[in-house]
């Protein structure tokens, strides 16, 4: 394993027209740039909150940080710009590298005082933000970074629930956009069916309908590069116990499927107050049970020539890690083996950012994607961070 390191992040501010860097809490700014300067790679100090040489990857791998942004949750990239949304923090970026070092000096706000914009997408020139009740369109954006257009509204009939609100979206193979509606609640049945589904509509808005159901809050999901087929992933329900149930990788093939919740968790796990409505049976099994817990949130199947061959057709999921149980679990990326829409195979690629001795935490894994030319990004919303994963670097 190698390690990239950069220090003296953030040592210089280049003031731009209409952005100000005051700690003012009532600052009227929203848009705006920010320009950080980078010394040669040297060693994150204790104070940037990173510790990198704690970081277990596999032999060959390398891992750099590619940009810090504050919350930084789920990414899209586009002719070189990353974009990435947030959830506390309320603003939605663009990261650029413009000197192409391997390192995204320029830091665009796109938009802030947003309701938690955790999912972005790219189409066509146009980049699409998810708040929790709505989708927004900003156009021509790649021409507009330092100064953002007013967004469009695209879709606004989603609810307003804050639980399991925050949305990650993508457009699949059909140029359709797919955007989750998480259960308002730890376990319910809500009256309106719009919950605890994966929806999905034409890029304008129109023709909006579910394509799955019986989905507790997914926050990620891909198709596979070869069959173009959904994978995506679930956080299982709290308070059974530090073991159950355990969270999910699924797999759906098909508009129509249900996932099981609140009925069913883990595939034949009842639920201890819906279960006797429904049997297991009535519902699609996960492709893999995941660990307990450990909040699995984006994920990619990997499908470029930067890594080994065998890394080819498999999932790699960001596992943001566990709030309540009584000893820690997650906070990793994990591997899924995948053959005929299940999994073979379940272990960790990259862990560190917990401490399990200790039980201290100094990152949590958000979103991971492929790039054009095969390596890998992750974003950290708790150390606000974007690494790059390489292969023989």
């Amino acid at each position: 394993m190698k390690i990239k390191l950069f220090n003296n992040l953030f040592i210089a501010v280049l003031l731009v027209s209409g952005f100000s860097c005051s700690n003012d809490e009532d600052s009227d700014t929203i848009k705006g740039t920010v320009e950080a300067t980078v010394n040669a790679p040297e060693e994150w100090s204790d104070e940037d909150g990173l510790k990198l040489d704690e970081l277990n990857l596999p032999e060959g791998f390398e891992i750099s940080v590619y940009a810090r942004v504050e919350n930084a949750r789920s990414m899209d990239m586009a002719e070189g710009i990353l974009f990435v949304g947030s959830r506390s923090a309320e603003k939605v970026y663009a990261v650029e590298d413009k000197d192409n070092d391997g390192y995204g000096e320029t830091v665009h706000v796109i938009d802030e005082e947003l309701l938690q914009p955790n999912g972005v997408a790219f189409r066509k020139g146009d980049l699409y933000v998810a708040e929790i009740n709505r989708i927004l369109k900003y156009p021509d954006i790649l021409n507009n970074l330092e100064s953002p257009p007013e967004p469009e509204v695209v879709y606004d009939e989603y609810p307003e629930k804050a639980d399991h609100g925050w949305k990650y979206i993508a457009f699949g193979p059909d140029d359709k956009l797919y955007v989750p509606v998480g259960a308002p609640c730890n376990i319910c049945k809500s009256e309106d069916e719009i919950f605890a589904t994966i929806t999905r509509m034409n890029p304008d808005g129109t023709d909006m309908e579910i394509f799955a159901e019986g989905v507790r809050n997914t926050v990620g999901f891909t198709w596979h590069p070869d069959t173009k087929e959904m994978y995506f992933t679930d956080n299982g329900r709290d308070h059974l116990g530090d073991n159950f149930p355990p969270c999910e990788l699924n797999y759906a093939p098909e508009k129509g499927m249900h996932f099981g919740y609140p009925y069913c968790h883990g595939g034949d796990i009842a639920d201890p107050e819906f279960g006797e409505k429904r049997p297991c049976s009535d519902f699609v099994r996960p492709a893999q049970n995941l660990g307990p817990h450990v909040a699995p949130l984006g994920l990619t199947i990997y499908s470029g020539e930067n890594f080994p061959d065998e890394y080819k057709g498999k999932a790699l999921i960001a596992e943001h890690g566990s709030w309540n149980r009584s000893k820690k679990i997650g906070y990793r990326i994990t591997m899924v083996d995948l053959k005929n829409g299940e999994g073979t195979s379940y272990k960790p690629f990259i862990d560190g950012w917990l401490n399990e001795e200790e039980q201290t935490v100094w990152g949590r894994p958000v979103d991971v994607i492929e790039l054009e030319n095969g390596s890998l990004m992750i974003s950290d919303d708790y150390s606000g961070t974007v690494y790059t994963i390489n292969y023989g670097k």
